[in-house]
């Protein structure tokens, strides 16, 4: 199984899902990628984490990957980036525990009889390598961390003997001249030597097959928060911006309550490890509980990350608006605005027959004695009327917060001059009743996409309804559809 290449384990892994042939792989790079994970986060355990969530990604992209030239500079990014994601989450939280390690690594370099040359590289060595082309930066990894001869590099290179060995030389000399600019002087043959010799060490025993046995199930926790998920832009109503906004604080709360917790039992165990043998028990316990709460921070953080990503998200959309609604300024003249009065006192035209296509230019206000009228009210009032209008098809418990603020209606008018001229029409297609005042309706919305973002809107939406005092309010934010939605209740299903 060791004299096969990558990729042949990779095609050997897809083709028969097998659990040697992934193993083989884990094995043979574990140790180039927990070295780099080590020299990155400067944490055993968190290293571990970067280790699980890099090869679990392997196992998820193998298929993209299957006929990658140099697996090991795939892991190395992949690695750094999963790094990079976790540190920066965790730096500010982490200041005094990371000089305090800081201050214990170096001492354990000092007693383990480290070079002072590879004292100073190591700091450096993984940035630097980030710098070069890739072409360079797979060379140096394939000689010197992998200890391939120039041949074996050549041969997977698909480039002579020569030329191999030119493009590691011309990597390595680069390589002292990113040190240099670092501070850090040593020679050309000296930097190949150190990092030949120090740049990979051997991770923890076992935990190759804990590794492969997570990966392979598809329950690695760590690597599903670690690993970024694909964001679905979806229009926000101002009651779901209210609801990221709170999501956000409470993440931030949780998260630096985790942190500290975490740094707390750190301090703990080390100080029980100076003690005597008779407390060994409890170190153990000790440290079980700081795993466990690692990993929940872990998870904590990538979720405020993905949350602040959706915050910028939305900034970037509020600066197109601004753009916008000058361009309408421009051509709209003073003469031309018209008063808009409530929907209490706008004449109510005869609903559109439910399953029918209803395009923007024929929505109109229709009331709210039926849960399809006040759908077909309420988008009219999202797209053309005003933020009371719109609010007045809210819930109590919707409306109450969101009428009162002036900050939310600003937000509504920036986004009501956004989408509504990408709004061409909408349909519902079906209604499910959960109870005598709620029922659920499933939407199919016919947008344009929004400037600026890859991905469309979800091809069905599902609105949560309520009764108050005859009349049918929005009582919930919209979710995307799913096939989960069927099986609870009946379903009833307009002709469309």
């Amino acid at each position: 199984m060791n004299a096969r290449t990558d990729q042949q384990l990779l095609h050997e892994y897809l083709t028969s899902r097998s659990d040697a042939a992934f193993t083989s792989l884990v094995q043979r790079h574990l140790d180039l990628v927990y070295s780099a994970a080590c020299r990155r986060v400067g944490d055993p355990h968190l290293a571990q984490d970067v280790t699980q969530a890099t090869f679990a990604a392997l196992a998820q992209n193998a298929r993209q990957l299957a006929d990658h030239p140099v697996l090991s500079g795939w892991l190395h990014r992949t690695t750094q980036n999963l790094a990079a994601n976790l540190i920066r989450t965790n730096t500010r939280r982490h200041a005094r525990e990371q000089e305090a390690f800081a201050m214990n690594q170096l001492l354990a370099d000092s007693e383990s009889g480290l070079a002072p040359v590879w004292t100073d590289i190591a700091p450096h060595l993984d940035a630097a390598l980030d710098e070069l082309d890739p072409a360079d930066r797979d060379a140096v990894l394939l000689r010197y961390f992998e200890k391939k001869s120039a041949r074996d590099m050549a041969a997977q290179l698909g480039i002579s003997d020569d030329a191999a060995q030119k493009r590691v030389s011309r990597a390595v000399e680069k390589l002292r001249e990113l040190f240099a600019k670092r501070g850090v002087t040593v020679g050309t043959g000296a930097l190949a030597v150190v990092v030949s010799a120090n740049a990979v060490q051997a991770a923890p025993a076992g935990l190759a097959l804990a590794i492969s046995a997570t990966a392979l199930a598809g329950t690695a926790a760590t690597a599903t928060t670690l690993i970024a998920a694909t964001t679905k832009t979806i229009a926000m109503t101002t009651l779901q911006k209210t609801l990221v906004t709170a999501t956000v604080a409470v993440l931030a709360g949780a998260g630096i309550y985790e942190a500290r917790q975490t740094a707390q039992l750190r301090d703990q165990v080390q100080t029980l490890q100076q003690q005597q043998a008779p407390l060994a028990e409890q170190i153990d316990k000790l440290q079980n509980d700081l795993n466990a709460s690692s990993n929940r921070a872990s998870g904590l953080f990538e979720e405020l990350a993905g949350a602040k990503k959706n915050n910028s998200e939305l900034l970037k959309l509020r600066g197109e608006v601004g753009q916008l609604r000058r361009q309408v300024a421009n051509l709209v003249q003073p003469s031309q605005t018209k008063p808009v009065v409530s929907s209490a006192r706008q004449p109510k035209a005869q609903a559109h027959v439910a399953g029918t296509y209803v395009s923007k230019d024929k929505l109109q206000f229709v009331g709210y004695e039926t849960p399809e009228a006040a759908i077909e009210s309420t988008t009219w009032a999202m797209m053309s009327g005003t933020f009371e209008q719109a609010n007045e098809g809210l819930s109590p418990e919707l409306a109450t917060s969101e009428a009162t603020s002036q900050k939310e209606k600003k937000h509504f008018e920036s986004r009501q001059q956004m989408l509504a001229p990408l709004l061409k029409g909408i349909q519902i297609v079906a209604r499910k009743d959960l109870s005598d005042g709620k029922v659920e309706l499933k939407m199919k919305m016919d947008s344009e996409p929004i400037p600026g973002q890859s991905q469309a809107m979800p091809p069905y939406m599902i609105q949560p309804l309520s009764k108050v005092g005859g009349q049918w309010k929005i009582s919930g934010s919209t979710r995307e559809y799913t096939e989960q939605w069927n099986g609870d209740a009946q379903i009833q299903t307009y002709s469309q």
